[in-house]
């Protein structure tokens, strides 16, 4: 399953994103001080004015991942969505200007919609979760023990349910639970499936595009590279920021 892949564009659509994301030259690759949680004002539905996350870290300086591969997957794959959401958003409000706008084709944008709102963020919170120095920490290393018995065991279970996805494509994540305060390892098939009110709070991309080009099918190897270069810093400050939401 490719990011890219579009059937509800059009040529001049697919064009139109072609053109903004090769833009992407001019903004900032990384920035070394990003809030994980900023406050933010509501947006207006429909604003069409998503602006692309820099990346946290130095992509030059990870451990078994390559410049050119983080390079790729932040240029083409992130940004491609954040220039489609805001295509389909614009899409959307010019819609709702048509009374007689085909019901089927309104139901294609939402979902198109949903695909690309899961893309942008399952791909913001990989990318801020990269940059550390792998070794589990905080609060959540010690929710994790609680709950698995170990970090050990629960890495295990979460390698488990990344390997299950390798040679097709999705999503591992370890999420919180707002309704049921339960801390899972979640497999997500693309960017639409997630557990009801799941907080995610380590996101691994298992889509081949996050790996092939250092690793080819290797898709284990990829792993213990990503295992290697998690932040736990910033995975336990979104478990305690998903914490006080729900105390």
């Amino acid at each position: 399953m490719n990011d890219a892949s579009d059937p509800l564009l059009t040529r001049r659509d697919a064009l139109a994103v072609i053109g903004a994301t090769a833009t992407t030259a001019s903004l900032p690759l990384f920035a070394q001080e990003t809030p994980v949680n900023p406050s933010r004002p509501l947006r207006a539905a429909f604003s069409a004015a998503h602006t692309p996350k820099p990346l946290r870290f130095d992509p030059a300086k990870l451990k078994g991942l390559s410049e050119k591969l983080i390079r790729s997957h932040w240029e083409n794959n992130y940004i491609g969505s954040v220039k489609t959401l805001n295509l389909i958003e614009t899409r959307l409000a010019s819609a709702m200007q048509d009374a007689d706008f085909p019901s089927i084709v309104y139901g294609g944008l939402k979902r198109e919609e949903l695909h690309r709102v899961g893309s942008v963020i399952l791909h913001e919170h990989y990318f801020d979760n990269l940059g550390g120095d792998g070794k589990p920490g905080g609060e959540i290393a010690k929710a994790l023990a609680q709950v698995y018995g170990s970090t050990a065991a629960w890495e295990a279970e979460f390698r488990r349910t990344a390997m299950s996805l390798a040679g097709g494509s999705g999503w591992c994540v370890l999420s919180f639970n707002a309704a049921t305060g339960e801390l899972r390892n979640q497999w997500a098939w693309d960017h639409l499936h997630g557990a009801i009110a799941g907080l995610p709070l380590l996101v691994l991309d298992m889509y081949e595009h996050s790996y092939h080009m250092d690793y080819g099918s290797a898709a284990a190897k990829y792993l213990d590279a990503f295992l290697a270069n998690v932040d736990w810093a910033i995975v336990d400050q979104r478990f305690q920021h998903a914490r006080r939401l729900t105390a």
